[in-house]
């Protein structure tokens, strides 16, 4: 059991959570829960999957600042993740979304960001009979990671790339220039939740089944 839903249990037990999810959680619970995430091993990287938070409000709280905060919009999808049907309808839309922008099968591969993109990548690539591969961040953090050779290719491949978020982009910038460095063409990016107002990443059409904006 992760930390997060060590502590998710503790608080339901407390009556400070509901079974779909936490209560809204203040700064300094935050704070805690990225410094034990970091004391158990995490990179910054790997906290800001886990809490759905950009790297840079990770950063924020793992400096202990309480000035300068960043504009960020925490992300829930745990209703969706208990339950692989759930998973599969998600993949559905954003497949529907692919075949939609990228036309009835003109996509070769579908990249995968590790980890919350696997499982959404994995629906889609099923849906729209695909290959599918991963992109794997690796412990240094900040978006820096590598494809990996266990599953499809990507060279001289139509390629979509697909994840859970899209906060500062970093890692949607690394996994595609990753991809062009490895022969294969990026023609769409679809996430689940886009936490930008942006449409576009790196000239790459960007698409989001949501978007969610700090304002």
């Amino acid at each position: 059991m992760s930390l997060v839903w060590r502590y998710y249990k503790q608080r339901f037990e407390l009556g400070e959570a509901t079974p779909f999810g936490l209560m809204v959680l203040s700064i300094e619970e935050l704070r805690t829960l990225a410094t034990n995430l970091r004391l158990e091993g995490l990179n910054s990287q790997q906290i800001a999957d886990e809490l759905s938070l950009s790297q840079d409000t990770i950063a924020w709280l793992l400096t202990g600042e309480n000035e300068n905060h960043p504009k960020d919009v925490r992300i829930g999808w745990r209703t969706i993740g208990v339950k692989p049907g759930r998973i599969a309808a998600i993949g559905a839309i954003m497949g529907d979304v692919v075949d939609e922008e990228m036309g009835l099968g003109e996509t070769d591969t579908v990249v995968g960001i590790s980890i919350n993109g696997i499982a959404f990548g994995h629906e889609v690539a099923r849906m729209i009979d695909s290959e599918m591969t991963v992109y794997r961040t690796t412990d240094s953090g900040n978006g820096k990671g590598s494809l990996s050779n266990k599953y499809g290719q990507v060279a001289g491949k139509r390629v979509v790339i697909v994840d859970d978020v899209l906060s500062s982009g970093v890692t949607m910038s690394r996994t595609i220039k990753a991809i062009r460095d490895s022969g294969g063409e990026v023609g769409l990016v679809v996430v689940l939740v886009n936490k930008t107002t942006r449409n576009e990443i790196d000239g790459v059409p960007l698409r989001g089944i949501i978007r969610a904006v700090a304002v």
